[in-house]
């Protein structure tokens, strides 16, 4: 996004037109009850006792914040939330994984991740403000294809399980990382630009994300032409990145943290990005991680009646 405007009008592409297609016409009327799907727009919930049992999970404990629990686990090891990357495609040549590493291994600790505190399960445990990123990074090699269904990038994290090269860790977020030339045929560019799931795998709950290579569709999934770090894919995964975990972390299996509209904490401040800075090349910046400078989207405070913001 060279210009706030342009910013808010990707949105209204990227996420907006999801949101009009899969859930109608959202109606906050206590009737009609909208889930989370993970993928930045809620779907109407028809499934019987639906109404019933959002209200049962709501009532005691929803907030005043704008976003309410409905009952799910939330993930709040006391060691933090653990990252597995799998960069899937062709990676040769470019220096996304240097930026993306420095990305997540800055993100614990950081005021902006502290955002997650604010969210917590039935018990009152919270998420902790720690980010765990694997040294063990893995490469996939087209093993799908370039045209990846959604079935199909759970194969990527299932298999590299199973074959032993990542190990099954419940406490975990796995993120397929594609390169440009593959696509996402569920949406990818067009609905979303990256999601979140769960899925059972290896005997235990896999929590896993796609995302997708903003340079495939720049003016849909990449913020700005000219970047921080002179890669503008890679700065735009850096977003999308934070987005899913962020959510992964307060409503991993699309049952916790969620509004009546079915968005969750991150969908809620979606292509917002607060106070910026210019960086020495012209790009836009607004936080510092691991001694590089990133354009990160705002994450939604469940404080103080809610509200967007870079850091709590």
């Amino acid at each position: 996004m060279m210009h706030r405007g342009w910013s808010l009008g990707v949105f209204a592409v990227a996420f907006g037109l999801s949101l009009a297609a899969h859930a109608g016409s959202v109606r906050s009327d206590g009737q009609s009850i909208y889930r989370p799907t993970g993928k930045g727009y809620g779907e109407l919930d028809n499934s019987p006792g639906a109404a019933e049992r959002a209200a049962k999970a709501a009532r005691p404990k929803t907030s005043s914040n704008g976003i309410s629990y409905h009952g799910g686990p939330v993930m709040t090891s006391a060691s933090g939330v653990n990252v597995y990357y799998i960069w899937y495609g062709n990676w040769s040549g470019n220096n996304a994984p240097s930026i993306l590493t420095t990305l997540a291994t800055g993100l614990g600790g950081s005021p902006y991740f502290n955002i997650n505190t604010t969210y917590y399960d039935g018990s009152g445990r919270k998420v902790t403000n720690a980010v765990n990123l694997s040294t063990n990074q893995i490469t996939d090699n087209y093993s799908q294809g370039t045209a990846l269904s959604d079935a199909q990038v759970q194969s990527v994290v299932s298999n590299a399980i199973s074959s032993g090269r990542l190990p099954a860790d419940s406490n975990a977020v796995y993120f397929v990382l594609t390169s440009a030339d593959v696509n996402e045929t569920s949406g990818f560019c067009t609905q979303y630009c990256g999601w979140h799931n769960k899925a059972a795998m290896a005997g235990t709950t896999i929590k896993y994300s796609f995302v997708g290579n903003p340079d495939r569709c720049p003016s849909a999934c990449a913020a700005q032409t000219t970047s921080p770090n002179g890669n503008a894919g890679a700065d735009g995964m850096a977003s999308i990145i934070a987005h899913e975990l962020e959510e992964a972390a307060s409503d991993p299996e699309l049952n916790a943290w969620y509004d009546t509209r079915g968005y969750e904490n991150a969908d809620k401040c979606a292509w917002t990005f607060g106070a910026e800075y210019t960086t020495s090349n012209g790009a836009k910046a607004n936080m510092n991680l691991g001694g590089l400078d990133f354009l990160i989207q705002q994450n939604w405070v469940n404080a103080s009646g809610g509200y967007c913001a870079l850091k709590f």
